[in-house]
């Protein structure tokens, strides 16, 4: 077992692996397989698995972490190989050709990361490559794995390929309905702690909503109330939101009567666990809105000018419940187009 580890991951991931699980232990089974028979069919009690074989190569992805996770028991340590985005990029073999290499990665980026994902697309791909070679960033992997009931422990890369240590704590969701597609909606708290669904542009890579506790517990909220050092947004995201641009779908929410205009931000359950007491009363007494108070006030995007600028907002609507709407929208529209406001 040592050696095959060794020959294949090099002495730095032999150590690695080491530091988590006891590699002489008969219960330990290290594997180099994209299907989930040979794990299941093992006939010896297993309490850790290590595969060898890179997850860009399973066909069926999540139903091979749901087989593993059956084999497995809570507390039991499951590692993954894989080949990134920025890894494959990187070992290319136009590597030293700059503009041949970003075009070569250009049509790979298509077909072995968009084709998958694309109804009807996803067929031609799968046809040609038997699910084989396809793109995955860090966060969809850690986000599947989290989904098919697996606790992100620690991931290292060695020789150009990302190793993840995780746990299994308890059954796979079995989620049938993640969004891969541009247009998709999230769980929010709308008036009277009624959980709405809003409509978004994606923004972040797919299943990156099954790592918001994992982010916040490594690294906590940004001082934009956003979480810090966040890896599951895509380059064009940031610039989406920057400008806005992925919150245009949220109109649609607007005409269903989910939102308004004007208001405090849709939220997620657990950043409303995060905000004050007396803060979370105030927001449930009206809907959401499109536009916050923080970019009608020109205040800073931080956390605390955030949360003050909601405060006021909210105290203001209680008492002027039918302008208070109209004033803020003016204020917010000059501040965009005159002031240059702009989103965190």
């Amino acid at each position: 077992m040592n050696r095959l580890i060794i020959d294949n991951c090099g002495e730095l991931a032999f150590k690695y692996f080491s530091s988590f699980i006891n590699l002489e232990a008969k219960d330990s089974l290290v594997v180099s397989t994209t299907n989930d028979f040979n794990i299941l069919n093992y006939p010896g009690e297993v309490h850790s698995i290590i595969n060898l074989s890179k997850v860009n190569n399973i066909r069926y992805i999540n139903k091979f972490f749901e087989k593993v996770n059956r084999k497995l028991d809570n507390e039991d340590y499951f590692v993954v190989c894989f080949e990134t985005i920025v890894g494959r990029k990187d070992r290319h073999r136009f590597g030293n050709i700059p503009i041949i290499k970003n075009i070569w990665f250009g049509f790979e980026f298509v077909f072995l990361r968009m084709f998958p994902k694309i109804w009807g697309l996803k067929k031609i791909y799968f046809l040609i490559t038997q699910g084989r070679n396809r793109l995955l960033s860090k966060a969809e992997v850690m986000g599947r794995l989290v989904s098919c009931g697996f606790e992100i422990v620690a991931y290292d890369t060695f020789n150009g390929l990302m190793y993840m240590v995780t746990k299994k704590i308890k059954l796979p969701d079995y989620n049938m309905n993640v969004s891969y597609g541009p247009f998709f909606s999230m769980k929010r708290i709308g008036k009277g702690g009624q959980v709405i669904h809003v409509y978004k542009f994606r923004t972040m890579h797919p299943y990156a909503e099954y790592l918001q506790d994992y982010i916040l517990k490594v690294n906590g909220y940004a001082i934009t109330g956003k979480p810090k050092d966040d890896f599951r947004l895509t380059p064009w995201g940031r610039l989406l939101r920057r400008y806005w641009l992925d919150e245009l779908p949220q109109l649609i929410n607007v005409l269903k009567g989910d939102l308004k205009l004007v208001g405090v931000r849709p939220i997620s359950e657990r950043y409303f666990q995060d905000i004050p007491k007396d803060l979370q009363e105030l927001r449930l007494k009206f809907k959401p809105g499109c536009i916050p108070p923080y970019v009608a006030l020109n205040r800073k995007s931080d956390v605390n000018s955030v949360l003050q600028a909601e405060r006021e907002y909210l105290e203001e609507k209680v008492k002027h419940p039918f302008t208070t709407d109209t004033r803020y929208f003016f204020k917010a529209i000059f501040n965009i187009i005159f002031k240059r406001k702009r989103s965190a």
